[in-house]
């Protein structure tokens, strides 16, 4: 048999027939189930808004022609117009570039932080409900005592032991996230443990790794994922705090919290400067949480 027919034999093989049946049977259960939240203007509004910002983060020169960092002293402090949308900073620099420009920063530290916590509470949250007993009490009373801290104070401990910029701040965030993450994930991991599938999936000899790939964490992901959406929100309001703080990238890099910063001592003469890139983050903030809140009421 030569080469041709070896492939072609394999492509219509009921092994590859039924997994790519199983492909088409999840995309066709996932545009099922997004189709009517579309309907909705406020999740079509909120998910335009998280778009604008993913694609400011990708690719911010199709969404500005100005340079983010060319200054202009003639124009500082101008208002909003048709030409500068946000106006202008004390340096002449138009308002809106920075925040598109600020997007990647902002959005890669955040999702850094999403990552970390996502990976350290998943392993946390699996060990802890899977293997029970001693371990799981072990585990637990760690996670209690990262809950029992400030996530926003601990990420400034953790920052300022490790140092300044968006990578520290990233990594500070993130830890401080991970209890969440523990938490949800174990909870499901012990639900998800005990139905009736997973005990007949033992009873017919799977491994418990097998049994735990194939059955336990692709059931318990989904409050895992609402989670991880709602905590990307939290994340872009940390990460813009602690570069409010002076925390983030130094300047002249644009971070959506520096450019807040910025305005502070301008929001008397000039309080578009604070105000816009703020109500920006707001934006995003707020529309993340409704994806996520109305992801968690229609989980089909």
């Amino acid at each position: 048999m030569n080469a041709e027919s070896r492939i072609a034999s394999l492509s219509h093989s009921p092994a590859t027939v039924s997994l790519g049946w199983r492909r088409r049977s999840r995309l066709q259960r996932a545009a099922t189930a997004l189709l009517p939240l579309l309907r909705r203007p406020g999740f079509s509004l909120a998910l335009l808004i998280v778009l604008f910002a993913l694609v400011a983060a990708l690719l911010p020169g199709l969404l500005s022609s100005f340079d983010p960092y060319a200054t202009s002293p003639a124009d500082k402090l101008t208002a909003p117009n048709l030409v500068h949308w946000f106006g202008t900073d004390e340096l002449g620099r138009d308002l809106y570039t920075r925040v598109v420009y600020g997007s990647s920063l902002s959005v890669q530290a955040a999702l850094l932080a999403v990552g970390i916590a996502l990976v350290g509470g998943l392993g946390l949250g699996v060990l802890s409900g899977f293997a029970g007993g001693r371990t799981d009490a072990v585990i637990m009373r760690f996670v209690d005592v990262l809950l029992a801290l400030p996530g926003l104070l601990l990420a400034l401990a953790i920052v300022t032991a490790i140092g300044f910029g968006t990578l520290p701040v990233a990594i500070a965030v993130g830890v401080g996230i991970i209890p969440g993450f523990a938490r949800t994930t174990r909870a499901e991991v012990l639900r998800v443990k005990t139905l009736p599938y997973v005990e007949a999936a033992r009873l017919g000899g799977a491994s418990w790794g097998r049994t735990l790939l194939r059955h336990i964490l692709p059931n318990a992901w989904g409050p895992v994922a609402v989670l991880a959406t709602l905590d990307f929100g939290a994340a872009i309001l940390a990460t813009a705090g602690l570069s409010f703080l002076g925390f983030g990238a130094a300047p002249p890099a644009a971070e959506w919290g520096t450019l807040i910063a910025n305005g502070r001592h301008f929001l008397i003469t000039a309080p578009w400067v604070s105000l816009l890139p703020g109500l920006f983050v707001v934006a995003v903030v707020f529309s993340l949480n409704h994806i996520a809140r109305t992801l968690e009421e229609n989980p089909r």
